[in-house]
């Protein structure tokens, strides 16, 4: 499946997995609109992708980012959005017993009403078109809980029920959803995960470090679109912990306990 033409709007846009995404989608023909806090970032990223010139960037910040201004933007620009990519997000490392309320709060401010904010300002133009497809980059922390992660979890759980939901209510409007979970990809998702006290982790995970490349992970991100699938995990080994929490959940458990995060 290619995109030509379609519009495709990828939020963390920047580095990583979104980076990665938008090469992918580039290569399909598609014209982007690249999202994230750092313009200086993601012109790097629009020079790398093909036909740079096709493409807009448009800074956002998710946690309180003016999301109607921003999609009139690419309605400007474009006329219309065909694939909005909910990527961005920031990671954690730290007990809860450890972490001040206010690093949840902010956690759950970027990576779940960040998220919803824009949904909805996006939600009525694919509704006026009659279609459209929301891609949401979940984790497998979204499937299941592991240490020192407790509200990044909380967050991805969250998605997956608000993006199930809307599914079920915008299906006969020919709007559909695909929930990705990611493991463990090569990125700098660690490196910049919040502390307790709100301070940058700063310590790349030795999983994260030997993880899947972002590239492989953008690959099958576009073929579960391209397969019409509502959800994939795109994982390693440790895809292993989602058919273990469900069907020996008592074993997951004591496995959890035991696990050596960081």
């Amino acid at each position: 499946m290619r995109h030509d033409n379609q519009v495709v709007w990828i939020t963390g846009a920047s580095s990583g997995i979104g980076a990665a995404l938008a090469e992918a989608f580039s290569r399909q023909g598609a014209r982007l609109v690249l999202s994230a806090r750092r313009a200086d970032e993601l012109e790097r990223v629009r020079a790398r992708c093909e036909r740079p010139d096709d493409h807009f960037v448009l800074p956002l910040d998710m946690a309180g980012g003016d999301f109607d201004r921003a999609t009139a933007d690419v309605l400007s620009r474009f006329g219309r959005i065909d694939v909005l990519v909910n990527n961005a997000g920031i990671s954690q490392r730290s007990r809860v017993a450890e972490t001040v309320l206010a690093v949840d709060r902010r956690i759950m401010e970027v990576n779940y009403f960040g998220v919803v904010g824009l949904t909805k300002a996006v939600l009525p133009v694919m509704q006026r078109q009659k279609g459209g497809r929301f891609v949401v980059i979940s984790s497998l922390v979204g499937l299941v809980s592991t240490p020192l992660r407790s509200t990044y979890a909380a967050s991805k759980h969250a998605l997956h029920g608000f993006f199930e939901a809307l599914r079920a209510e915008e299906h006969d409007h020919g709007i559909r959803v695909l929930m990705v979970c990611p493991g463990a990809i090569a990125t700098d998702v660690s490196l910049h995960a919040l502390s307790g006290d709100g301070r940058e982790h700063g310590v790349m995970d030795p999983l994260q470090a030997s993880g899947m490349p972002a590239a492989e992970c953008a690959r099958r991100i576009l073929a579960a679109l391209a397969q019409e699938q509502p959800q994939v995990v795109v994982a390693g080994r440790e895809g292993i912990v989602v058919p273990l929490q469900r069907f020996l959940p008592s074993l997951y458990r004591r496995l959890v306990r035991r696990m050596k995060v960081t």
